[in-house]
């Protein structure tokens, strides 16, 4: 009853506007109605926002769109037990809710998106570091391995013990691809460089990426054999890291962490840890979140593989940190000779 009155009465006003041109000049004015702000659904991978990388590169691109664009948000975290059944259910709660765009992040939903993207043709879906076949998602990667060479080449410039680590979160090429990018760049600078490696799991095991106390353990065994600058792409992981970095002196005693994904020197999730964070690998996921958004605004939805990569400033290193300025010379000459296509940084080590 309620739109048939509404209905009727906009019939009503339109008569009488029309009447009142018949006998002189109309002087009113339309308002166009306004449109309503996009609601934007983001399911973060386990950890969520607050985890220092991954997952808080993601809000800050989230962020930054609401800030520019008004846009809401509804904000969503998977568990570390969270199989396939449980995060597509996820994704279609938000996507039934009339959120639009919805972003996935982390491959952990490649499953459940293919399963539930075809269910909402007219929604814009997205999910990082993982490309899923859809007309209607956006499958965000980055080149993760050149990043990655680049802080290679940090790290076995500034090691004085001609050691350094890695630590990985679980064992898949994902995450392989930072290794390799890693060994590659530190190897250009310093072909006998010794490497050290550890996985906190292997593929499958979600745990990884939240096991800071085996991260922990695995770096002061490597600091004890003399390693001297980490680097962590193990998500919550990573913390541990730093804290057996800082409990072996930090900076002040020769050694160095390096972070991942987003600029750790100034997230304050690692304020505690600072002073021993030399560089971060950064994956702009940040960007690549706020771009899909962007797209939603305008009316031009992104779809299909979008790759962040360094000609695009997908991935990087920061520099925040000052002690990072002598390093600066050497990556900035292989970030250069990467763009160029002189170098080719494989993601794998075969």
């Amino acid at each position: 009853m309620r739109r048939i009155i509404k209905i009727a009465s906009v019939l009503f006003a339109g008569a009488l506007v029309l009447a009142a041109c018949s006998s002189s000049e109309d002087t009113s004015t339309d308002t166009a109605p306004e449109t309503p702000a996009v609601k934007v659904g983001l399911a973060y991978d386990s950890g969520g926002r607050g985890d220092g990388t991954f997952n808080d590169a993601a809000a800050a691109g989230v962020d930054r769109a609401v800030t520019e664009f008004g846009v809401e948000v509804n904000e969503v975290e998977a568990a570390d037990s969270d199989g396939d059944p449980e995060r597509a259910e996820r994704l279609r709660l938000l996507a039934a809710d009339g959120y639009n765009p919805v972003i996935a992040v982390g491959f952990a939903y490649s499953a459940a998106l293919a399963e539930v993207a075809p269910e909402f043709p007219e929604t814009t879906f997205a999910i990082v570091d993982s490309v899923v076949d859809a007309p209607n998602v956006a499958s965000l990667i980055f080149a993760a391995e050149q990043g990655s060479f680049l802080v290679g080449t940090i790290a076995a410039t500034a090691s004085k013990s001609g050691k350094i680590g890695f630590i990985g979160g679980m064992e898949i090429d994902l995450i392989r691809a930072f290794q390799a990018g890693y060994e590659q760049g530190a190897r250009a600078v310093n072909p006998d460089v010794e490497i050290q490696v550890q996985y906190m799991g292997p593929a499958g095991d979600n745990t990884a990426w939240n096991a800071p106390d085996k991260a922990k353990i695995a770096t002061e065994g490597m600091i004890d054999s003399g390693v001297d600058i980490v680097y962590a792409a193990a998500g919550g992981s990573g913390l541990g890291m730093h804290q057996a970095i800082a409990a072996a002196g930090g900076s002040a005693a020769g050694y160095w962490g390096i972070g991942v994904d987003s600029d750790e020197y100034v997230l304050p999730a690692r304020a505690e840890f600072k002073d021993n964070i030399i560089t971060s690998m950064l994956k702009r996921v940040d960007v690549s979140v706020y771009e899909v958004i962007k797209s939603v605004v305008d009316g031009a939805p992104l779809s299909g593989v979008q790759n962040f990569d360094l000609s695009r400033e997908g991935v990087g290193y920061s520099a925040s940190n000052p002690a990072v300025a002598p390093l600066a010379a050497v990556a900035d000459e292989y970030s250069a000779k990467i763009v160029s296509g002189e170098i080719v940084v494989s993601t794998t080590l075969d």
